[in-house]
């Protein structure tokens, strides 16, 4: 699979001075953890879960969670379980090429019961999602999934939401933040990428932001973002890849705020995909992604398939950041210094950019880097399904 795969290759190679390369779900994880993009969750209990997922791949989806949490109702568990295995049955049996497939689990038991009950299929399987991750609730879960792994021969990644109320509350978030990066370091092998519950946070004190508002502007969740890329984001080698927070919205709301897009980007025939975008409160994402990038945070959850391609399109490397990545980590450079970009608009310095110069370069071999002339209007617009 690959990012923009999904469109035609002499539509892609017009858009990309660099395409994004191709991968599976055997590549490394440092590969993998960079290319989740946007990651669609669905409930376990969708009776074509089989033909979803294929028709998602072919929409350009490259990772998926099917959940058993709590998108679903306590009592429909035991039926999502034996739904999620016959629908693996179905996809194994079809073959072709999948997304990256994880399964959100309440318990750490479920997660060898499902990997023994899917049986060949469980190739198809990428890893589990743990929720509520701490110290305390994620050592079972990684020991659960350790145990899996060797049982079935199958490599098997976690990826815990940090979610819970401990995280949250100040009293408490030091010292929860502090087992939580025990916990991964240790199992650091198995952990692809951390997932921010921002739903729970908010729940935890009445809140939801609003869909002309990012979970930026409200403090309380901003600031335990802040401390979660601080502790576990860092780029010094100890850091994971951490996601953006889900957006929930979807279809049109009443507006109190001006709507997030400025027209310059959008003229001519591209003016109808703004107001598309602002009639279905897209441009409310669209800041809340590049504001995710800003603060440390790669891919995002989605719930809505309609949120796939702006997460995708956003997160293609810009020709302008390609080419000062380049110039900052060129190897006659190593002993630092201060230039002029090729761009002529800003400096470029060696030392304290180069650890955003190798994100950059990480980012573009996953999501691609756009043509000099291309922008993420022409990404968003070239990319939408028919």
């Amino acid at each position: 699979m690959r990012h923009f795969g999904h469109i035609p290759p002499t539509v892609r190679k017009n858009l990309f001075h660099q395409e994004p390369v191709v991968f599976d779900a055997g590549s490394p994880a440092r590969t993998l953890s960079a290319a989740l993009g946007a990651t669609l969750y669905s409930p376990a209990t969708r009776p074509r879960l089989a033909d979803d997922v294929a028709k998602q791949a072919g929409r350009g989806v490259v990772s998926m969670v099917l959940c058993l949490e709590d998108s679903i109702d306590d009592g429909e568990v035991p039926g999502a379980e034996e739904n999620l295995v016959r629908q693996f049955a179905e996809l194994d049996a079809r073959g072709g090429e999948q997304p990256l497939l994880f399964v959100r689990v309440r318990e750490p038991a479920q997660i060898s019961d499902l990997v023994h009950r899917l049986g060949p299929s469980a190739r198809l399987l990428s890893g589990f999602v743990l929720p509520k991750f701490t110290e305390e609730r994620g050592v079972a879960f990684l020991e659960a999934l350790t145990a899996a792994e060797a049982a079935s021969g199958q490599r098997l990644f976690a990826m815990p939401v940090l979610e819970s109320p401990q995280l949250l509350h100040l009293e408490t978030r030091a010292e929860t933040l502090r087992g939580i990066a025990r916990t991964v370091d240790k199992y650091r092998d198995r952990v692809l990428a951390l997932r921010l519950g921002v739903t729970d946070f908010c729940s935890a004190y009445g809140l939801r932001r609003a869909p002309d508002m990012t979970a930026y502007d409200v403090q309380i969740v901003a600031g335990v973002i802040a401390d979660v890329v601080n502790v576990l984001g860092r780029s010094d080698g100890t850091g994971f890849t951490i996601t953006g927070p889900v957006w929930e919205y979807f279809r049109v709301q009443e507006r109190m705020f001006k709507p997030q897009l400025r027209r310059s980007p959008f003229m001519g025939q591209a003016e109808a995909l703004r107001a598309s975008l602002i009639e279905h409160d897209m441009d409310g994402l669209l800041r809340e992604i590049a504001l995710d990038r800003a603060n440390g945070l790669l891919g995002k959850t989605c719930i809505h398939p309609s949120h796939v391609l702006p997460v995708h399109a956003l997160s293609v490397v810009s020709h302008e950041e390609f080419s000062d990545a380049q110039d900052i980590l060129r190897p006659e450079r190593d002993g630092g210094g201060v230039m002029r970009s090729a761009y002529t608009n800003k400096m470029n310095e060696v030392k304290p950019h180069r650890a955003w110069a190798e994100r950059t370069m990480l980012r573009a071999e996953v999501f691609g880097v756009a043509r000099e002339d291309v922008g993420f209007v022409e990404l968003l617009t070239t990319g939408i399904p028919d």
